[in-house]
């Protein structure tokens, strides 16, 4: 077993879970999100899940608007595989950058579990807040390919 806790998943990988996290959320999957964190009390308010989500979607109920953002998530958005250290028995999480136009960067870790035999499937968003540091395109390792691949 690698001692890494992170890693770059193809780009085929990553569009299949993509579907998988669209498949889970077209069947009621349950959505579970951090809006109160202990890490957040320790960290500039602008960059918590809480101030963010308020933030970018004012009028709406937080899950119903992070349920319709996390389908918008594409290949060229995500950024890298963490293993969960804490939960080393659960599934990976996918990192994803965002851009708000107007607004800015937004930093999203998700685990999605499609939990077949139960029909019971599963959506934990870890973060979803702007992010500390600017996104830039070295973050982002299908986005340069993709340009790339169009000229």
């Amino acid at each position: 077993m690698s001692d890494t806790k992170t890693r770059t998943e193809t780009e085929n990988e990553i569009r299949s879970y993509l579907q998988n996290l669209n498949y889970a959320l077209d069947h009621n999957a349950s959505i579970y999100f951090q809006i109160d964190r202990a890490v957040d009390h320790h960290r500039p308010r602008q960059y918590t899940n809480q101030f963010t989500v308020t933030d970018l979607f004012p009028d709406e109920d937080p899950a119903s608007a992070l349920k319709r953002e996390l389908r918008t998530l594409t290949v060229e958005e995500y950024m890298q595989t963490v293993k969960d250290l804490r939960y080393p028995e659960r599934s990976e999480m996918r990192e994803f950058g965002k851009v708000y136009q107007g607004k800015g960067d937004v930093y999203i870790k998700i685990r999605a579990e499609l939990l077949a035999a139960y029909g019971n499937h599963m959506v934990f968003i870890m973060s979803f807040h702007y992010a500390e540091i600017p996104f830039s395109d070295e973050m982002f390792p299908w986005r340069k390919k993709r340009e790339d691949a169009s000229v």
